[in-house]
């Protein structure tokens, strides 16, 4: 499955573009600015019905414009399949494959399955538990249907359950029968999504640590932890937890408060680790997100290379390039600020096509 045409109008910065890919590598090079990294959040919105960078759709507008829009191709090499996504002020996002539009965007997650790596990801070792947690439901929502019925009906739940809670905050009552209605969904839910993350991280410790190894090139021990708020009996922490939520307003427990330790030596990779140490770390997260997917999907994903050179020494990144390279790896697309360098990275081959992106114009070069 490899994406074959993208065609954009309004987004970001680009007023208008159509571009035509290679089935292998893809390079957009220019200086800082153009719309590189653009141009990839536009593969990504294909993928996940939103933007990498910027989650409020209307953000993504160009500026003064009423509406953006993007349409895919991919060829799957038996049909080719339209995707398309379009938005406009204070209406309702339209995303549609094959012309007929989906009831429920989650529909679409998995179906053009997609990787990228970027400088962002170092937020998953300085940010909060949030990003962590979005780490694994990224990589298991795109195999597992269930696994996101089940978290967009937990997330909806526990809404209504904070809302709720503050209500008894405001009101200065208590309603035990309407918060164990709740509290029954919250259990339902939230039990798969615990179980599923316990199994997924059982199988996906095992190609992180290969990826690690083969970057490192040392036997240092790695490790992923996953920290749950519920050791037991969910519905029994959630009841002892009434008072503390009640005094807090929102729901202190549960599986939107865990987390994933990420160890290095059994020592946390966030304080312990080098600089270096921590983007072989993230580099082996994202390579092990890749290969499992492909495992699980059967189909390679997109793999979206965002400005790595420049946040890697020259020996993690000639590391890199060449584990892509291989026949592991499908369409991947890169950006960079030097077209000289792409050229000479991959005069090896003839699988692809370099960019110029200059002020949201992309021309081909090679």
């Amino acid at each position: 499955m490899y994406l074959k045409q993208l065609s954009i109008i309004n987004f970001k910065n680009y007023a208008e573009a159509t571009v035509q890919f290679h089935p292998k590598l893809n390079c957009f090079t220019g200086v800082n600015g153009m719309g590189k990294t653009n141009l990839l959040d536009a593969i990504y919105y294909l993928s996940f019905c939103k933007s990498y960078s910027n989650t409020i759709d209307s953000q993504n507008i160009l500026f003064d414009q009423d509406f953006f829009m993007l349409q895919g191709l991919f060829d799957n090499g038996v049909e080719i399949d339209e995707v398309y996504c379009g938005i406009k002020r204070a209406q309702k996002k339209v995303f549609k494959r094959n012309k007929k539009e989906y009831e429920k965007l989650s529909d679409h997650i998995g179906l053009f399955p997609l990787v990228m790596i970027s400088p962002a990801d170092t937020n998953l070792i300085t940010g909060g538990s949030d990003q962590r947690r979005r780490f694994i439901d990224g990589i298991i929502s795109q195999f597992d249907k269930l696994y996101l019925d089940n978290l967009v009906h937990y997330n909806h739940i526990l809404q209504q359950r904070n809302a709720l809670l503050k209500h008894f905050s405001i009101t200065r009552s208590f309603d035990s029968v309407g918060l164990e209605v709740w509290d029954e969904q919250l259990v339902t839910y939230g039990s798969y999504i615990h179980n599923a993350r316990e199994v997924f991280l059982k199988e996906f410790i095992s190609v992180f640590e290969k990826y690690y190894a083969l970057i490192a090139e040392n036997n240092e021990q790695v490790r992923l932890k996953y920290v749950s708020t519920i050791q037991q009996d969910y519905k029994a922490a959630l009841q002892a937890a009434i008072k503390k939520d009640c005094a807090l307003e929102h729901t202190s427990i549960g599986v939107h408060r865990d987390d994933l330790d990420f160890l290095l030596s059994e020592n946390p990779i966030k304080k312990f680790a080098s600089q270096g140490q921590q983007k072989t770390y993230l580099l082996a997260l994202k390579l092990a997100q890749y290969e499992f997917i492909k495992n699980k999907k059967g189909v390679r994903p997109l793999l979206l290379l965002d400005d790595i050179h420049d946040k890697l020494d020259a020996h993690r990144f000639k590391k890199l390039i060449d584990i892509v390279s291989s026949d592991q790896f499908g369409q991947i697309f890169i950006t960079d600020t030097h077209t000289e360098r792409m050229q000479q990275l991959f005069a090896h081959t003839t699988d692809r096509k370099i960019f110029k992106v200059e002020n949201a114009v992309i021309s081909e070069i090679e």
